[in-house]
Order: structure tokens, then C-alpha cells, then sequence
């Protein structure tokens, strides 16, 4: 009996002392990192005390980013802390970089959203991981090739660029065009999938009977900068709607020239098929003088505006676009997936089902479709999506 109540007495000092030991530990941390061999960190985000960064361009080369990263810190609140990367990245990559491994620095950010992934996101997700080998990275609209960027990043987001040359060409010739001008500069012609949209292009202009014209514009992160970039397309437009006729489309590969090509398309009369990062926001404010005040990330109030210009400038059936903003898009979808993740709602780091379902999510009403990225060998990136979406046609 006297045994008996010893090992009672020692059974209970025990389940104190242990109780003890462990009283600053969460149960279902603990019990959650015993089976899955999580570290600390990961159990710790799991709660929900963790940040997430957003890295976006400045409203320079266009404003689509900054304005949904503040509208996921509007949501958030202090779990969102957003930078930006300077607008002449190409020669201050070291700025870049150096902004991103200030984010990194804050232990509580444990993923960043990075849109657009510029040329140096590949280096400045090698230099963040030398400290902090756990962030989580998605990369939407890269500018680098996807042999580079998706072995860095976690996931990638962008428009499928191949298939808007495929797609480009007949919603051109419904609007009537039979000519279509492609504005770039050779940085931009060195990266694989703007190259194969080309490539595309020129295929199916030439099944749809319009002629495909290369005019090479000024590089925006050159010595004329962003200014110089767009006066070039502000003059140059009238210069080929006088050589071709108004039934020219005009496309651009950059984000920077879209808004000044717009508005020379309309004071041609020529046609506008769609933009290099297509979306209702695109440029189309500022070019057309439409209000967004109190409707910043309103579609359905984007398109009916959009749909008064296009009739008041006599346009009618010569402009389109996606119904969905491609970028603000990936900066939303990235936040909630990480959000997703971080909660222990996800698959992994890469769940494709979830990945998929979030996109569609953020999408809304309009339809989403999306692809992984097959390099020319044939091997499918699982973590690299490409995006598309019906036209719009006003």
C-alpha cells in the first residue's frame, strides 16, 4: 500500500514539474511540430503572428501594384508592410537587392509578394536567403527568364505572354486591324516568353492577314528614362497611323508606354487590342481622364467608363482588354495564398489545387485560366502559373 502511494506521489510531482517545463509552449505547436518536425518559426507563423511584405514598382511605370498592396495593408494592417524597388532597377540593383534584405530583416515577415519580379529579384532572393533560408517567395510578372526566376522563387505568377500571341491576332482583326505595330527595345527582346509571344504573334498575324511592324522604342530604364520613352510613342504613333491607316493596332511590351499609347490610339482613331499586363486599370484612367476616386479596384465601374469613352470618341468595337487586372491580381492572390500557407491551410509551400483555387478566388466573377509554364524541352515548372482571361470589347 505505502509502495502504491509513493509511485502515486512521484507519478503527480512528475506531471507538475512537467507542466512546468513546458507552460510558455502552445499544445497544439507543440504537438504539431513533434509530428510533422516543423521548426519553431513555422509552428509560431501558424498562429497568425507572422507578416507578410509586398515589394512593388513605384506608380512611375504604372500603379496597379502599389495601389492593391496598400489596399491588402487597408485589410491587414500591420501584418502588410510593403517597399518598393527604384525605377531605374537595371543600374541600381544593389538598391533592389538591399530593400529587400531590409524587409527580410524583420523575423516576424515570413513571406514577401514581390510584383513586378524586375530583372535582380533572382540575386535579391539569393542574398535574403543567405539570413533567412525560410522566407516564402512569390513572384508575380517576372522580368527575368524562367530558368532563372523559378528555381528562386517559391511560386510565379505572370500572364501566359505565348499565348496573348496567339490570341492577340484574331481579336485584332475583329476590330478591324490590318496592320499592328509591336513597340520594344532589345532588353525586353532578350527575355524567352515576351520572345515567344512575338514569335506567336507573327505566326498568327500573318494566318489573319495583318501585317506585323517591329518599331524599336527607347528602353525606359535608359538615359531618356521613362519622359523620353513615352514622347517617343506620343509622336511616333501619328507617324505610323499616317503610313498604315487608322485600322492599326498598336501594342507595347511596356508597362510604362501603355498610358501614352492609349491616348495617341484615340486621338488616331486606330485600334487598341490590349496591354502587355492586361486589366480594366491598366493606363486606361489616366489616358482617358476617367475618375477612380472611391472606385479605385472597382471593375464593373472601370468597364461602364471605359465603355461612355470608347462611344464618346466614336470607337466603338476598336478597343479591348481583360476583365480581370492581371497584376493587382498576383499581388492579392500572393498575399492569400501566403496567408493560406502560413496558416497551415495549404499542401506545402506549393499547393496546386489551393494555388489555383485562390487565383479564381481573387478573380471574382470573371473567369481565370491557368497553366503551368512548359519550357521549350518540354518540362513543366509546377510552381510557375500563366494566366489568362476573355476579352472585353467595348
Amino acid at each position: 500500500m505505502k509502495k502504491r502511494l509513493l509511485c502515486l506521489v512521484l507519478a503527480g510531482v512528475m506531471t507538475l514539474s512537467l507542466a512546468a517545463c513546458r507552460g510558455n509552449e502552445k499544445p497544439a505547436e507543440t504537438k504539431k511540430a513533434a509530428e510533422t518536425g516543423e521548426t519553431t518559426a513555422e509552428s509560431t507563423a501558424k498562429t497568425g503572428d507572422y507578416k507578410i511584405g509586398i515589394i512593388t514598382g513605384t506608380a512611375s511605370q504604372g500603379d496597379e501594384e502599389i495601389t492593391q498592396a496598400t489596399k491588402m495593408k487597408e485589410k491587414y494592417g500591420d501584418m502588410i508592410v510593403t517597399s518598393t524597388y527604384p525605377d531605374n532597377f537595371t543600374s541600381e540593383t544593389e538598391t533592389l537587392i538591399s530593400n529587400a534584405v531590409a524587409m527580410a530583416s524583420d523575423p516576424d515577415v515570413k513571406a514577401i509578394v514581390w510584383c513586378q519580379a524586375v530583372p535582380g529579384t533572382a540575386a535579391a532572393i539569393d542574398k535574403v536567403r543567405e539570413t533567412r533560408p525560410d522566407m516564402v517567395f512569390i513572384a508575380g510578372t517576372p522580368g527575368e527568364d524562367p530558368g532563372v526566376i523559378n528555381p528562386k522563387a517559391d511560386i510565379v505568377f505572370q500572364v501566359d505572354e505565348p499565348g496573348c500571341g496567339v490570341v492577340i491576332p484574331p481579336q485584332a482583326k475583329k476590330q478591324g486591324a490590318k496592320t499592328l505595330i509591336h513597340y520594344s527595345f532589345p532588353r525586353h527582346m532578350s527575355y524567352a516568353l515576351i520572345v515567344a509571344r512575338h514569335e506567336n504573334l507573327k505566326k498568327y498575324c500573318a494566318e489573319n492577314d495583318i501585317e506585323l511592324v517591329d518599331v524599336t522604342a527607347p528602353d525606359p530604364t535608359g538615359d531618356s528614362g521613362i519622359t523620353g520613352a513615352q514622347q517617343f510613342i506620343l509622336e511616333d504613333v501619328p507617324r505610323q497611323v499616317e503610313k498604315y491607316g487608322k485600322d492599326t493596332c498598336f501594342f507595347t511590351t511596356n508597362c510604362g508606354m501603355q498610358e501614352p499609347l492609349i491616348r495617341s490610339v484615340f486621338e488616331q482613331g486606330a485600334i487598341y487590342t490590349l496591354q502587355c499586363c492586361p486589366s480594366p486599370f491598366h493606363a486606361f484612367p489616366a489616358a482617358l481622364n476617367i475618375d477612380m476616386t472611391g472606385h479605385e479596384a472597382d471593375v464593373d465601374y472601370m468597364l461602364e467608363q471605359m465603355a461612355i469613352k470608347v462611344k464618346e470618341a466614336g470607337m466603338e468595337g476598336r478597343v479591348s482588354t481583360w476583365g480581370v487586372p492581371c497584376n493587382m491580381l498576383f499581388v492579392e492572390a500572393g498575399v492569400e495564398y501566403a496567408i493560406k500557407y502560413l496558416n497551415g491551410e495549404t499542401n506545402g509551400v506549393v499547393d496546386d489545387e489551393a494555388i489555383r483555387a485562390t487565383l479564381q478566388e481573387c478573380a471574382g466573377d470573371v473567369q481565370v485560366n491557368v497553366t503551368n509554364h512548359v519550357a521549350e524541352d518540354g518540362t513543366t515548372a509546377a510552381n510557375h502559373y500563366l494566366v489568362t482571361a476573355d476579352f472585353v470589347t467595348f
